[in-house]
């Protein structure tokens, strides 16, 4: 299962991300950490990610922002 931590609807970097996902047919939730929620951001920085959105799966290290070649490998590697 992949997992999107997103800043929200208006996150342009978040929704490219789950476009690309459902283009992909690759199945992910969606959990939106709210501009308020500074113990899930501060926990989240703590990890070393510093932008939005962060992907994380069972099969490729985490990642965060758009990054359509990590998106890429994820998508191998799911197939696999």
């Amino acid at each position: 299962m992949v997992t999107v931590f997103s800043a929200g609807k208006a996150c342009v970097q978040c929704n490219a991300t789950t476009r690309w996902l459902d283009g992909h047919g690759i199945a992910y939730r969606v959990i939106e950490v709210a501009a308020d929620d500074e113990d899930t951001r501060d926990q989240l920085r703590e990890l070393g990610f510093m932008q939005f959105p962060i992907v994380r799966s069972s099969v490729i290290a985490a990642f965060s922002g758009f990054r359509p070649d990590k998106l890429d490998e994820l998508a191998e590697a799911v197939a696999r």
